[in-house]
């Protein structure tokens, strides 16, 4: 398996493997196909410099199996960056063979690479598949700290 970074250098065929793969996770949780309008965020988000995505394929068959997003933000306190892992999907038929922990671990081994103080995430509670992966990889929940939410 290769996780590569989506940029600029990107074949046009990664580009669309990464929105086709984006889209099925919206779709997962139950928003309408959009894939054109999928193709367009995630050109604007890259182009913007607000998010990072990476791309995992499988080494036999060259099969785009996951996607992760990841944003870059500001550290205040610590004068530094935090990574925070915003998507993480793999298609369901390369569940369970390693593709989201070598996504993370990239991830990490990048965000490490360029001073970042944190890399964090969120996901579902009932997640629990998600959060047993989490918690493997070295996450731990932050009982300090609540998550709010304001629809805009």
């Amino acid at each position: 398996m290769t996780v590569t970074r989506l940029g600029d250098d990107a074949e046009p065929g990664n580009w669309d493997a990464a929105a086709r793969l984006l889209d099925d996770y919206r779709q997962h949780y139950g928003a309408n196909p959009a894939p054109e309008a999928v193709a367009t965020w995630l050109r604007e988000q890259i182009d913007a410099a607000r998010a990072r995505v990476y791309l995992a394929c499988g080494a036999q068959d060259g099969v785009t199996d996951g996607v992760c997003t990841v944003a870059v933000v500001p550290a205040a306190l610590t004068l530094r960056t935090v990574w925070l892992v915003r998507d993480l999907y793999v298609r369901p038929a390369a569940r369970r063979r390693g593709v989201a922990r070598e996504m993370l671990e990239v991830v990490a081994d990048d965000a490490r690479a360029n001073g970042a103080h944190r890399l964090s995430l969120q996901t579902e509670s009932a997640n629990v598949r998600a959060i047993e992966l989490y918690a493997r990889g070295g996450f731990t929940a932050l009982p300090e700290v609540t998550v709010m939410d304001s629809t805009l």
